[in-house]
């Protein structure tokens, strides 16, 4: 089934592995460095699907993420996809994406990932410099980026994002310029360029508190996101949300989409998340309990949340203004009861005046500057 504006409202299913060779200086997503409860945890996990059998309905993508999916041996994520199948029923041609390490990426592992049925790699570069990749904590060179793209090419995939990382201490905007122009050099069909995130707890946390190192000021922040921006769609990709850019629009991450347009998901394996109709829950950050629960036959739900219509409707406000596709005013007033020209007017007078969003034939959808302020545009 599709919406008005052609998007899918199938559900989707994302799959958390939380298993990293070692752990990046800034992330603070959940993962472990010991690869010994792997076998383990693709029992629990199939064990978990089965929970869920029949209560999604038929999924159109499939997201691998961590974690780093690639630590797992070569034809386990074939074993984990035959579960899915197993389970759930899935689109004749489902998007199924797999995030991955650039020192993973071998002939062996890339031929495994293509014959089960990925179709999408999602790769960590983060940068095309080795001295900020060894200060971030990444084990991978620009060497085996490159290495990387390649073999995925010979492999035969058609689909590859790259993920990269900006407004890193000491970083330059004429270095981060070097990287986005080796990034369009491999011509990848994705590019999502985050503004580095430090972590609670991380090594790179600790130093930022004791003053051995400092981000950017919000001005030099602001430059780089609007200079990135400017820069890659001169070169011919569309900024469809705040930090991802596509080849074309059909080249857009299909499964981040469901974010983004309160579109149900599932989420299976420690610390995911899922939604559907007015709920949210989400599995134990830890993988023992997970594992645990799982083994006593009980759904590992750390926590489930019922969101209010309010919340949901401030929530459709919020994610929408970080999408080029902006807001159907039609729709968000059938669906949520609230009509944005009439109740917000002045507030969406001054907003536009101030050249952070745009509202032509029924759409408010935010300007490149509002992208760049989206995370406090709906409270502005």
């Amino acid at each position: 089934m599709s919406c008005r504006s052609g998007l899918s409202h199938n559900p989707g299913l994302y799959i958390h592995v939380p298993f990293c060779r070692s752990k990046c200086r800034y992330c603070g997503f959940y993962s472990v460095t010991s690869v010994d409860a792997i076998p383990g945890y693709i029992e629990a996990l199939c064990n978990e699907m089965e929970m869920y059998q029949g209560i999604f309905g038929t999924f159109d993508t499939v997201y691998f993420g961590g974690g780093t999916p690639t630590v797992l041996p070569p034809h386990t994520i074939e074993t984990i996809l035959a579960g899915v199948r197993k389970s759930f029923a899935l689109t004749d041609n489902p998007e199924i994406t797999v995030e991955a390490n650039p020192q993973d990426l071998d002939m062996t592992m890339l031929t495994s990932l293509f014959d089960c049925g990925v179709n999408r790699l999602n790769i960590g570069v983060q940068s095309f410099n080795d001295d900020i990749l060894s200060f971030l904590g990444r084990r991978h060179t620009v060497a085996t980026v490159r290495s990387a793209l390649d073999n995925a090419r010979l492999v035969g995939f058609t689909n590859i994002g790259i993920d990269l990382m900006y407004a890193i201490p000491h970083q330059s905007i004429e270095e981060w310029f070097a990287t986005l122009d080796q990034a369009l050099m491999a011509a990848p069909e994705h590019i999502s360029c985050y503004e580095l995130t430090i972590d609670t707890g991380t090594p790179l946390k600790i130093e930022l508190e004791s003053g051995a190192i400092s981000l950017p000021d919000e001005d030099l922040q602001f430059d780089f996101f609007i200079k990135t921006s400017e820069r890659l769609e001169n070169a011919g990709y569309v900024h469809y949300e705040v930090s991802n850019f596509a080849g074309k629009l059909n080249l857009a991450s299909r499964h981040n989409r469901k974010y983004w347009d309160h579109i149900p998901y599932l989420g299976l394996g420690p610390s995911a998340h899922s939604f559907l109709h007015n709920r949210r829950w989400w599995n134990h950050r830890s993988l023992s309990r997970y594992l645990d629960d799982l083994h006593k036959a009980k759904k590992p739900v750390e926590e489930t949340e019922a969101l209010t219509d309010d919340q949901l409707c401030l929530e459709a406000l919020s994610l929408g203004l970080r999408t080029k596709k902006g807001i159907n005013l039609t729709d968000f007033k059938m669906k949520y009861h609230v009509d944005l020209l009439r109740e917000k007017n002045d507030m969406l007078a001054r907003l536009k005046d101030e050249g952070l969003i745009d509202i032509e034939n029924g759409i408010l959808s935010p300007t490149r500057f509002g992208l760049a302020v989206a995370d406090t545009l709906p409270l502005i």
